[in-house]
């Protein structure tokens, strides 16, 4: 699956249309979270995860969705679940994201 760019405009459509996803929060200035879009992209195509979609929400641009995950420090991650937000981390390593993405029913 694509992982898909959204906005606050976007977000409450997209969790109402998947009842499972991941939200990966980023800065444009972030290095960080430029080295980790490779990884983001090759587990929203993982076929452990086909069941969830991948969103990229820009957080100095949208700072709704970054409320509703409480995001301090980036990149963060947030798994959401039937609409509700269940745990927001903040990392760049790919093992805790593969840790928090099993947290997903």
């Amino acid at each position: 699956m694509e992982v898909i760019e959204i906005t606050d405009q976007e977000l409450d459509a997209q969790l109402a249309a998947h009842p499972k996803a991941i939200i990966k929060y980023y800065a444009d200035w972030c290095g960080a979270c430029k080295l980790f879009n490779p990884k983001f992209k090759r587990l929203a195509n993982d076929e452990r995860f086909s069941d969830v979609v991948f969103l990229n929400v820009n957080a100095e641009n949208n700072p709704e969705a970054r409320g509703k995950a409480g995001v301090s420090n980036l990149p963060s991650f947030a798994i959401v679940e039937g609409g509700q937000f269940k745990e927001t981390i903040f990392t760049s390593k790919e093992e805790i994201v593969v840790e928090l993405l099993g947290k997903l029913n």
